[in-house]
């Protein structure tokens, strides 16, 4: 990924997920896919992703999930291992999800800072969406990676991107700067093309981890979500992936095609993918 502008080499990790894969829940047709397709970029995949369904107090749980590192994989495969766990054990979980995630990844973030001297000196980006019973959608995330809704074909964006021009009032306040220098995208003090992220230390004083929140209900209205990285979206806008994937049943089908259609358009980052299915 592309988000941090530094000098150097970059430091990398072990050896992160990519592939394709498929699954579905054990309540009505919910389906979902994942494609990963390593970037141009002359650094390891850095993208990590979850994606499953798993029983928990009751319930059944679709988990998803993009993480997009930069600076090598230390943090978006600690993210994988972590995050959702720390969601979950949030002791107001069922009552006040909203608050939960949000505790849950300020801690996380937390965390890493304290496991920093292992972790490296990399960050992330992350979008998650719980799907509680087949029925509630709640999304968060930090940084650039994506979530889109579709309702009867119409795209709808359930996540914030985090840049730093739109959130420059923040970051000068903590007494950092924006600048396009080098190069021609906004960066937080010159280095980090996002204005929120887990990790990132050496930044940290000038970003935020908080994430944004929002949940959707799924009704027959809703077709299909769509969760990716900016190697997307970069290249693509919200309605054209939609149109993309809705016309294709194969969730896993539908990841691949974005993912193909994102390299033809040129994509030269990391781009991951996952495809949920609501009607089958």
């Amino acid at each position: 990924m592309a988000k941090l502008c530094c000098f150097g080499s970059q430091a990398s990790g072990g050896k992160s997920t990519h592939g394709a894969g498929k699954g579905k829940g054990t309540q009505g047709p919910i389906k979902y896919g994942y494609n990963l397709v390593k970037g141009k970029a002359n650094h390891p995949m850095e993208d990590y992703h979850v994606a499953k369904f798993v029983h928990h107090q009751g319930h059944e749980l679709g988990l998803f999930a993009i993480y997009d590192g930069h600076l090598g994989d230390g943090i978006p495969a600690y993210l994988q291992k972590h995050l959702f766990n720390n969601i979950l054990k949030e002791e107001e979980f069922w009552t006040d999800p909203n608050r939960s995630i949000s505790k849950a990844y300020e801690r996380t973030d937390q965390a890493i800072l304290t496991h920093n001297p292992e972790l490296g000196r990399g960050g992330s980006t992350a979008v998650t969406a719980i799907l509680i019973n087949g029925q509630s959608l709640w999304v968060a995330n930090v940084g650039d990676s994506r979530a889109v809704l579709s309702r009867r074909g119409k795209a709808i964006q359930m996540s914030i991107d985090h840049e730093p021009n739109t959130e420059r009032g923040s970051i000068e306040n903590k007494g950092g700067f924006v600048s396009n220098m080098p190069g021609d995208v906004a960066r937080v003090n010159g280095q980090l093309a996002v204005s929120r992220a887990f990790g990132d230390k050496n930044l940290k004083n000038h970003l935020r981890s908080d994430p944004d929140v929002k949940d959707a209900s799924i009704d027959r209205d809703t077709d299909l979500l769509i969760l990716a990285s900016d190697g997307l979206w970069k290249v693509m806008s919200n309605q054209e992936a939609v149109d993309i994937a809705i016309k294709i049943k194969n969730p896993q089908k539908a990841a691949k095609q974005l993912s193909v259609e994102a390299l033809y358009r040129e994509s030269k980052d990391d781009i991951s993918c996952i495809v949920v299915h609501f009607k089958g």
